[in-house]
């Protein structure tokens, strides 16, 4: 991937956020540190024409009302009469039917671009059962590749898979990206951060697949980076938003 970094501090791509309240600040920080810009526009009335203006959508199921879900379908239709790329972020899907089936209605309205889950999540959404605890994946998942490969597949959609190790499929090439640290899983939001992460990079590049493994790639870098001066979760936080900030194209360079 040539210059994405630098492509993202140049072009500055505004990332339409419908999230959860959770991590509204993180995801906001992650995206303009990044060098994108956040809007996180929840109002049904208005999201579709925020996202006339924006070069991705993220939308993030982490806390879920009836409002919330209309002005997802409604901001995730007009950005596909636009072609803007929809990032579904299907937090807790197997956690309980409600989120399972809104996961599902998102994936079936919606043209979308990449889905991003843990093992339990993205488990669920190509068929399979999942333990989750929460929001949180639990048990093994010995064939998660292959779960990742059906729903790509399936949908038409770059999947991203989020753990200790990351994969990332179009349905046809598997990438496995061992990257990040293990305080990463101890921090409340990194998933989310994630996710908008993927809105930044897709919203310059649409090779999605190509955008996905960047976009993973140099936050797990960040976050290696983050545990040379950070041993604690609080600390490791700030400092893994500080190393975001400053990862360049130059750590890219074996992609």
């Amino acid at each position: 991937m040539t210059n994405i970094i630098a492509r993202i501090k140049e072009e500055k791509p505004l990332v339409h956020h419908i999230t959860n309240y959770v991590t509204t600040n993180e995801s906001a920080n992650v995206t303009l540190y990044w060098g994108g810009l956040p809007v996180m526009a929840h109002f049904k009335e208005e999201v579709a024409a925020m996202v006339e203006s924006a070069a991705a959508l993220v939308l993030n199921i982490g806390v879920l009302d009836d409002e919330q879900v209309e002005a997802m379908i409604r901001a995730g239709k007009k950005a596909n009469q636009l072609e803007i790329p929809v990032i579904l972020d299907p937090v807790g899907a197997g956690a309980t039917d409600i989120r399972t089936d809104v996961a599902k209605e998102l994936m079936s309205e919606l043209d979308l671009a990449v889905i991003k889950g843990n093992q339990g999540e993205i488990t669920v959404l190509s068929g399979g059962k999942a333990e989750m605890s929460g929001v949180e994946s639990i048990g093994e998942y010995s064939k998660i590749e292959q779960d990742a490969l059906n729903l790509a597949q399936q949908q038409d959609v770059v999947v991203v898979v989020s753990g200790a190790e990351d994969i990332v499929t179009d349905g046809q090439e598997v990438k496995r990206i061992n990257r990040g640290h293990p305080l990463m899983g101890q921090v409340v939001g990194t998933g989310c951060m994630l996710s908008s992460t993927l809105g930044v990079f897709c919203g310059v590049e649409k090779d999605y697949l190509a955008a996905s493994i960047a976009a993973v790639t140099a936050y797990g870098i960040a976050g290696e980076k983050a545990s040379q001066e950070a041993e604690r979760p609080a600390s490791y936080k700030i400092a893994l938003q500080d190393n975001i900030s400053m990862v360049n194209d130059d750590d890219l360079i074996d992609l």
